[in-house]
């Protein structure tokens, strides 16, 4: 797997703008959120479990790939730290 590229402060803004606009229309799943908002905060996976999620890095990594069922707790750890709250959202329709 590649290093991630750390983005400047605007890049991160735009991130971020972009990320919660997709929240709110689109079924983007808990991975691929988690990753973006580590990724956001220019945090390596070990760095952002152990200071957002109070997690362990294989735990967080688990979560990226779309492979681990977290606690409400620890979903709530990650989303504070973004001002989200954690709470029913509809699935996306199945394809076809």
């Amino acid at each position: 797997m590649g290093r991630m590229r750390i983005l400047g402060p605007e890049e991160r803004r735009a991130e971020r703008v972009r990320l919660f606009e997709e929240l709110g229309s689109s079924g983007l799943g808990l991975g691929e959120t988690v990753r973006r908002l580590r990724r956001i905060t220019g945090l390596t996976q070990k760095d952002f479990a152990a200071r957002i999620a109070g997690i362990s890095t294989p735990a967080l990594a688990q979560i990226e790939r779309g492979e681990a069922n977290p606690t409400l707790e620890t979903l709530q750890k990650i989303g504070k730290a973004f001002g989200l709250d954690v709470g029913f959202v509809r699935k996306p329709p199945a394809p076809g």
